[in-house]
């Protein structure tokens, strides 16, 4: 759930331009969300009316994201990142109830425009840059008593419509290059095939302790790159 915090960096280390690698994250990314919306929809583990509230609201965001960040510096979008991140740490660290409050209601929709707004801001994040936007995205479903697993699919739907979103404006922008995004996309379908069989299987409590330890690796990362 967390390709951004490898791939970005990764690419940037080869030399590979920000908004480059920004942007063929989000191809790769996209295409793997894809592939695990389409098994969702065949399995009937998600409703289409909540599929398709849910994409809209991410579409919008990740356009929106994508616009930002081209009038953006890389120490900008950290800054932010770093600021999204520690909060989404907090809460988790002091929500004594997140494993109780992870076995609540499995109602999809999307309630009210303060919701969607909120998805919307993190869709946008996702589409202007993106590290640790599934963990933020699955712990606000949470906060709103979706199960752990409710919150990994729906969140797999948010990634899919702010990836779709972004491609489109980072396409039209030039940014993409297709080699690096082709094979990104093939090992992104394969990896993400493979969570959706092990998260039923992953203990709660083991998978607060991976979040807390994801955005703390995250915000580590986004502290070494403002310095």
């Amino acid at each position: 759930m967390v390709p951004g915090l490898i791939t970005i960096p990764a690419m940037m280390l080869t030399g590979i331009p920000i908004q480059t690698s920004i942007a063929t994250n989000k191809f790769s990314s996209g295409i793997a969300a894809f592939s695990s919306v389409f098994y969702l929809i065949h399995m009937k583990q998600l409703r289409i009316k909540t599929i398709i509230q849910n994409l809209f609201v991410a579409f919008l965001g990740g356009v929106g994201g994508a616009l930002i960040t081209t009038h953006l510096s890389e120490k900008t979008m950290n800054t932010i990142a770093f600021i999204l991140l520690f909060l989404a740490l907090m809460v988790t660290i002091k929500n004594k109830g997140w494993i109780e409050a992870a076995q609540g209601s499995q109602n999809e929709t999307v309630k009210n425009r303060w919701t969607s707004l909120i998805l919307f801001s993190i869709a946008a994040y996702d589409g202007g840059f993106g590290p640790g936007s599934s963990t933020l995205s699955i712990l606000y479903y949470m906060k709103n008593q979706q199960t752990y697993l409710k919150a990994v699919q729906l969140t797999r739907v948010l990634i899919f419509g702010s990836c779709t979103g972004a491609f489109i404006i980072f396409y039209q922008t030039g940014f993409l290059q297709w080699p690096y995004a082709i094979v990104m996309a093939f090992g992104s379908i394969i990896g993400s095939q493979i969570g959706l069989f092990v998260v039923p299987k992953v203990p709660l409590k083991l998978a607060r302790s991976l979040l807390i330890t994801i955005m703390c690796f995250l915000i580590t990362q986004m502290v070494y790159k403002i310095i």
